[in-house]
């Protein structure tokens, strides 16, 4: 028998696309049988799609624009919420496009675009041999500003989980733009039920994000999962103090929908249970309240331009909240830092 094969010339990145749209949760592309290649222009491309089911793990299906989702109600609510077209405009506008976390200052002219990317920096000079073999994975990973860095100065491999379709459309625009989508992988997924493989990444990552979790304790046991032996997971995470009273807090979680707020114990005991070894946790508390009053001199400064593109209600929602936030910072109520562990 003979058998032809007709090879179209589809563009890398429109497989990539359509493959992550019919459901596949980790594609790899690989040029020339090689390794898998940043800026070259190989002759073929090989994409390598896998997906995982685990049903029993799976909670209950959410129909929604974007079609079957499945996430919890906790970390639905977030989803929702970072899906609105006024969340999405406003952190684009206020923080530059590139991230939605919180920055470390130097001074009070700081930008929050580079206070936002000192933290980044700062992060990923923690982390010993990252290279163009590290495999990282940045769970709640927004417009997908830390992997890039990630890729274009360390060259490593960088996964992006992230619940929020929205912000996962631009974080792709923002890589094809720059020519490194290769090197990053854009997954629609959450932290509480990782679409990946077991001993699969070298690193997982994550900035300000599993405050959004209503079960941190599966959080960290999927992350344990997913890293190699001796793997290293990294994070940041707005948390109550150690001194923090009963019910302070109220405000804050009545706003972003949650119970409770994590801590640097408790984390260290999630991580502890979860089998890993303390590197380092560094208190940076100073730098949230700072944060957030920063944010909050922004939404007055650019309050036309943002009335352009989100609502009222909105935007005076938006103060009220960051009000807490500050005033809770500056009580001593809320710490704030980098937390680094290793697997076991």
């Amino acid at each position: 028998a003979t058998f032809h094969l007709n090879m179209y010339p589809l563009r890398k990145e429109y497989t990539r696309r359509l493959m992550n749209e019919v459901g596949f949760q980790q594609v790899k592309t690989y040029a020339d049988f090689q390794e898998t290649h940043k800026v070259e222009d190989p002759d073929f491309y090989v994409h390598v799609a896998e997906k995982l089911y685990k049903n029993e793990e799976r909670p209950t299906t959410i129909m929604s624009k974007f079609g079957n989702l499945n996430y919890s109600t906790t970390v639905d609510t977030a989803r929702e919420y970072y899906n609105s077209s006024d969340a999405d405009r406003f952190y684009a506008t206020i923080w530059g496009g590139e991230d939605i976390h919180i920055g470390l200052y130097v001074s009070d002219n700081d930008s929050i675009f580079d206070a936002s990317r000192r933290t980044v920096e700062k992060m990923a000079a923690s982390i010993k041999d990252l290279d163009s073999t590290t495999r990282v994975l940045d769970i709640g990973s927004g417009y997908g500003g830390s992997a890039r860095h990630l890729v274009r100065q360390y060259g490593c491999q960088v996964g992006c989980l992230n619940l929020s379709e929205v912000q996962n459309k631009r974080n792709r625009a923002l890589n094809q733009k720059e020519n490194i989508s290769l090197a990053i992988n854009v997954i629609d997924g959450n932290f509480e039920s990782i679409p990946m493989p077991d001993g699969s990444v070298d690193v997982v990552w994550s900035q300000d994000a599993l405050l959004h979790s209503g079960n941190r304790e599966k959080v960290f046991q999927e992350v344990e999962r997913v890293l190699v032996k001796g793997g290293q997971f990294i994070f940041t995470d707005p948390m109550k103090s150690a001194t923090c009273p009963p019910d302070v807090l109220q405000p804050i979680l009545d706003r972003i929908h949650l119970d409770s707020l994590g801590s640097i114990e408790y984390y260290r005991k999630l991580a502890a249970q979860s089998g890993f070894q303390e590197i380092r946790v560094e208190d940076l508390s100073e730098n949230l309240a700072a944060h957030y009053e920063r944010v909050l001199q922004e939404l007055t400064v650019q309050h036309h331009a943002l009335i352009q593109v989100c609502t009222e209600e909105y935007l005076a929602s938006m103060k009220v909240g960051l009000q807490h936030w500050v005033q809770a910072g500056k009580s001593g109520h809320l710490s704030w830092g980098i937390l680094h562990f290793q697997r076991d």
